[in-house]
């Protein structure tokens, strides 16, 4: 069933929340400082592509990730943020597009707080 998720969510919707993140990484990876940021979004840009049977664990935030969410927020997490909560939007209009929904509302708050969250994979 996971398997076929994923599937469907590449199809409809995944490509385009993933390549968000891809094009955040690409502009933070144009400075050194940035990179570790641009790193990141890559990593999240993977689960974002393939989101069914894995979770994120947001416990291991400290005041650097902290500060590096607010920068994030102000610069490229509030866009993200909100095409994850149309999409998610959209989705929950229908009763077959509800699993859909939800995962983009879990990338809704991904998008606001990616440091110091963590990937986690569910059995």
């Amino acid at each position: 069933m996971r398997t076929l998720g994923n599937i469907i969510w590449f199809l409809f919707g995944g490509l385009i929340c993933a390549l968000g993140w891809v094009i955040s990484g690409l502009i933070c990876c144009v400075t050194i400082i940035g990179i570790p940021v641009g790193l990141q979004a890559f990593k999240f840009a993977s689960f974002v592509l393939w989101p069914f049977g894995r979770d994120i664990d947001f416990s291991g935030m400290g005041t650097g990730s902290f500060l590096v969410n607010i920068l994030w927020i102000i610069f490229f997490g509030w866009e993200l943020a909100l095409a994850s909560l149309a999409f998610g939007l959209v989705y929950c209009v229908t009763i077959v597009g509800i699993p859909f929904g939800l995962q983009h509302f879990k990338f809704m708050k991904l998008a606001l707080m990616p440091f110091g969250a963590e990937i986690i994979t569910i059995d």
